[in-house]
């Protein structure tokens, strides 16, 4: 059972952080899964040019095949205007439906004010219903108060929803699987 968790940012280091500290916290309580973070920044990725997925090469077709190998994914964006990252906007636009279909799915946004959780509701939740995608029903919204100095996450709050998220996604995951 393998869990990607996508950073869908290519500056700054908050989403990652957070999509990490998911992570870490179900490879604490669950050994079993096998985890990977699929950070946006380390990849040049095309723009999404309307071509067939399996016809992009070189990273575009990397972070495409990581998408594909996952059993449950991760989505972590930070918010700009009101809206997800452009990343991975042309992320969701490069890889064929089958990515994401009948795969469970978490969110994870960061922002600089604390309207921006809306982005989830209103734009990753309809995007993963186009794709079929399972959806958790908790996640995790980090403004920019919720880190300290060191940008460490201190927020008794938003560790607790960590935490929950982390659970929801491998309980999801282990009950619509074992049919």
């Amino acid at each position: 059972m393998k869990l990607v968790g996508i950073s869908g940012a290519i500056i700054g280091t908050k989403t990652k952080i957070v999509v990490d500290k998911v992570l870490e916290e179900v490879k604490r309580n669950h050994p079993e899964v096998e985890t990977e973070l699929l950070d946006m920044k380390d990849y040049n990725v095309q723009f999404c040019d309307g071509r067939d997925p399996s016809a992009y090469t070189d990273d575009t077709r990397k972070v495409i095949d990581i998408v594909e190998s996952a059993d449950f994914l991760l989505i972590g964006t930070p918010i700009y205007q009101a809206s997800m990252s452009g990343v991975l906007k042309n992320l969701f636009d490069l890889v064929p439906i089958t990515a994401f279909q009948q795969k469970v799915v978490g969110f994870i946004a960061t922002g600089g004010t604390y309207q921006h959780y809306l982005v989830v509701e209103n734009q990753l939740k309809p995007i993963a219903g186009f794709f079929r995608s399972f959806v958790a029903p908790s996640y995790v919204y980090v403004h920019d108060d919720h880190f300290n100095d060191l940008k460490e996450l201190r927020d008794p709050d938003v560790l607790e929803r960590i935490e929950k998220l982390a659970h929801e996604l491998v309980f999801m995951q282990t009950r619509l699987k074992s049919e």
